[in-house]
């Protein structure tokens, strides 16, 4: 028998080629990619969400205030916070009923209508007790005047529950 023998050249053919069909990603592999990253992209998305709404919960948190100990506490309290346009606070420390609420959105309204100057000089002002006169146990009558502003006031100081409360219905009754 006859031997045959095939020559190559390995110059030409060498064992690490592979053909051009075998090197072809196919499209399956593709798109797999692409919900893998876009996988990875709405992770990232949902990260960022979730610590966007944490900081932002974190702000908006409601503001504490300390609960007045006394009567002069509660009415000094009231009238800083109300010199200041400070809101939440002046309802922090109002007696909660719908004669109160009427008036200190009123106050608001007129609050924010003033210029910048006017509501500079009320942070400024200084409080000026004139009398606080307990009328019993749970009552005291608080009259003062600011330093800017030289209008004189009362406010009615009542302890509900506990919890030492401003009544502005006072104010009506000094305007009659």
């Amino acid at each position: 028998m006859k031997e045959t023998r095939t020559i190559t050249n390995k110059a030409l053919f060498p064992k690490t080629i592979k053909p051009p069909f075998e090197t072809i990603t196919p499209p399956v592999e593709l798109s797999a990619g692409f919900f893998y990253i876009y996988g990875k992209l709405i992770l990232v998305r949902k990260i960022t969400l979730f610590s966007s709404l944490l900081v932002l919960v974190a702000c908006n948190m409601d503001r504490t205030f300390k609960k007045a100990e006394d009567a002069q506490d509660a009415g000094r309290e009231f009238i800083r916070a109300s010199l200041d346009g400070d809101y939440d606070k002046a309802e922090f420390y109002l007696l909660k009923d719908s004669t109160n609420q009427l008036l200190m959105d009123k106050w608001k309204l007129d609050y924010d209508k003033l210029d910048e100057k006017t509501k500079q000089g009320y942070k400024d002002a200084e409080i000026l007790p004139i009398v606080i006169q307990s009328e019993n146990d749970s009552v005291t009558s608080y009259t003062y005047s600011n330093s800017f502003k030289k209008d004189t006031s009362t406010i009615k100081v009542m302890r509900i529950k506990g919890e030492w409360l401003v009544d502005l219905k006072e104010i009506l009754n000094s305007k009659k």
